[in-house]
């Protein structure tokens, strides 16, 4: 793992997982550089093969470069492990993709201080209309039905990944649960006494790269994984 990291400025760290990112990026972090310097970022160069790492240094980035390819979950641990360390209070899993808006992370982080909650999750669904058809919109209800009957917890969007954790939340990610941040990871935090808010946020298009669901294979795998490990196997977690 190589980096070069920058002080601590704010409470609030920006998680940006990126793995071939190349296409987006540069856009992604140059905006919160340049408009949202009230937020600090790091960004997890996850063994990317199309220059991702190469645009990171040469911008400055504030980066770590994970040699090779880890996945969600060890990018996203990475990350949390990172803020941990750092001693940040709150963070945010931002996608690199340029899907996430930073300008909602305002809302985010004032509804988890408002709460005190623990998780706050971004909502496609609450309050703002986007589009969503065939199996996405199939496997957000299917998933959001099975987090209901297993929690008793309404949630509008499980699926989103733009969720803002609290320090609690950070350091258990980071030195406890070895799990990634899906939907399945939220029901079972729940279930072990996690408070969780939503606010509504609009999400982009992809700049680059292919989404899961553009694969039906794949989403009918992901949707059927996580119903399995929400309804069966999160019974039989543990997070020591």
């Amino acid at each position: 793992m190589r980096a070069e990291l920058r002080k601590k400025k704010n409470r609030l760290l920006l998680i940006i997982p990126a793995y071939n990112e190349a296409e987006s990026i540069e856009r992604v972090v140059d905006e919160l550089e340049k408009d949202y310097g009230c937020f600090d970022y790091v960004v997890i160069t996850d063994g990317s093969t199309d220059g991702t790492d190469r645009i990171c240094d040469e911008r400055g980035y504030n980066t770590i470069h994970l040699p090779v390819n880890l996945g969600l979950s060890g990018c996203f641990r990475t990350g949390m492990k990172y803020a941990s360390l750092m001693g940040y209070d709150y963070a945010v899993q931002f996608d690199g993709d340029g899907q996430h808006r930073p300008e909602y992370v305002a809302s985010m982080l004032e509804k988890a201080e408002e709460g005190d909650y623990d998780i706050v999750l971004g909502s496609r669904f609450l309050g703002l209309r986007n589009e969503m058809g065939g199996l996405r919109s199939l496997g957000s209800r299917m998933i959001r039905a099975a987090v209901r009957l297993t929690t008793g917890v309404r949630m509008t969007d499980p699926t989103c990944g733009f969720r803002l954790y609290n320090k609690r939340m950070i350091d258990i990610f980071a030195w406890k649960l070895n799990f990634p941040p899906e939907p399945d990871t939220i029901s079972f935090l729940i279930k072990n006494g996690a408070s969780i808010a939503e606010v509504p946020v609009r999400v982009e298009e992809r700049e680059g790269g292919a989404s899961l669901y553009v694969n039906p294979i794949n989403a009918v795998r992901y949707m059927a994984k996580m119903l399995t490990s929400i309804v069966l196997i999160q019974n039989f977690r543990t997070n020591r």
